[in-house]
């Protein structure tokens, strides 16, 4: 018979207290990983997720939980009165699948933590379907500010960040900027800095060793044009030689005649002699990876492989190496920046914060140098 004694109160309290400082920090956490932290049973940690979701505090999912959110539904006591959040902050991002879902994670904890509501909304790329759900927010009458990852590009995405900045309430940009010509002072952004990244790619290859390097992004999405602009100063001021240069339609990577596209990529490879490469995104250098390495191709030694996004690189074979942008954190800091918005008013001086996406090394890059060393090497 177990005759060990239950944790005390106290030591069960100050478990859950770590439960809630680890959501507040990432937005949600997992049952087997806090058994691990916490060094208890993950039965152990489950009936705590049950009793501070009983009393209100998070919210529970499948194998963990999540912070609580006023979008949460729940059924009043009898006489309770009504929680009134301190702002309701509407929120229209272009997907709910790739990419976003950590924004949203890192805006809604800031949001719950503030006691503020966050309304979600998803768009698509369109720049019309992107107004149509912006439109339908606004026209509930109690939005007190807006964030939003619209279309930036051509005619139509210029004509909504002119709508934008003329709305009556804030708006912060997440994971976009208006280009500086515009002059669009009202607007407030919280965006990854991927020039940065682009230059941060080029100066890890040369570091191994790479002199000759290419590029593959998508033409469809926003974060290619300023992701060139860094690799191709980088390129540039680092002296290497950039001779495979794509810039591919999504469909054109994932569709029928990917392997077609492929081929032709990986030929010019060989036909340069490009020894490493940059693939945004991850998704892309995966569907690349994995078709070399089919084809005969040695991953890293024959052609070292870079991702941008770090979405699903690391469960690659080998794991790629990625540039990853602080998605939780550019959420996060998009509501930090309504927050102080909605209390400072008008006199507050507007921002727009750029934050640096990390690098993280694995087994797809390695040092040319190496490579020809363990080629050269007698037999053992």
């Amino acid at each position: 018979m177990d005759t060990q004694k239950p944790a005390s109160p106290a030591f069960g309290l100050s478990r859950q207290e770590r439960i809630l400082d680890e959501l507040r920090r990432s937005g949600s956490v997992r049952v087997s990983e806090l058994s691990k932290l916490l060094s208890v049973a993950e039965l152990t940690v489950r009936r705590d997720i049950s009793s501070l979701a009983d009393r209100g505090l998070l919210t529970r999912v499948h194998g963990g939980a999540t912070l609580r959110s006023r979008l949460d539904a729940t059924v009043p006591r009898a006489g309770a009165i009504a929680e009134t959040p301190l702002f309701r902050i509407g929120m229209v991002v272009p997907s709910l699948t790739y990419y976003w879902p950590q924004i949203i994670i890192g805006a809604r904890a800031a949001a719950t933590t503030s006691g503020s509501q966050l309304i979600l909304r998803a768009a698509s790329y369109s720049a019309a379907d992107q107004r149509r759900q912006i439109t339908s927010l606004i026209e509930s009458g109690y939005l007190h500010g807006l964030i939003v990852a619209p279309d930036t590009s051509g005619p139509d995405g210029i004509a909504l960040l002119h709508w934008l900045a003329s709305l009556p309430i804030p708006v912060v940009l997440a994971e976009r900027r208006a280009p500086s010509s515009l002059a669009l002072t009202s607007l407030e952004w919280a965006t990854t800095d991927h020039t940065h990244g682009g230059i941060l790619a080029g100066e890890y290859l040369a570091s191994l060793g790479h002199t000759r390097v290419g590029i593959v992004t998508s033409i469809d999405s926003p974060t290619s044009a300023p992701l060139r602009r860094g690799w191709e100063r980088a390129v540039q001021d680092l002296g290497l030689t950039s001779q495979v240069d794509q810039d591919l339609a999504l469909e054109a990577m994932e569709g029928h005649d990917r392997d077609d596209v492929i081929n032709l990529l990986l030929s010019q490879c060989r036909s340069t002699e490009t020894t490493a490469l940059l693939i945004h995104s991850d998704r892309q250098a995966v569907l690349v990876q994995q078709y070399a390495r089919d084809n005969g191709w040695d991953v890293p030694d024959r052609l070292a492989i870079m991702a941008y996004d770090d979405e699903v690189a690391e469960s690659a074979e080998p794991p790629i190496t990625a540039l990853r942008p602080p998605k939780q954190d550019v959420g996060r800091v998009a509501v930090e920046l309504m927050l102080g918005r909605l209390t400072g008013g008008p006199a507050r001086p507007r921002q727009r914060t750029f934050l640096l996406p990390e690098l993280k090394p694995r087994g797809s890059s390695a040092t040319p140098s190496a490579r020809d060393a363990a080629v050269s090497a007698p037999p053992v």
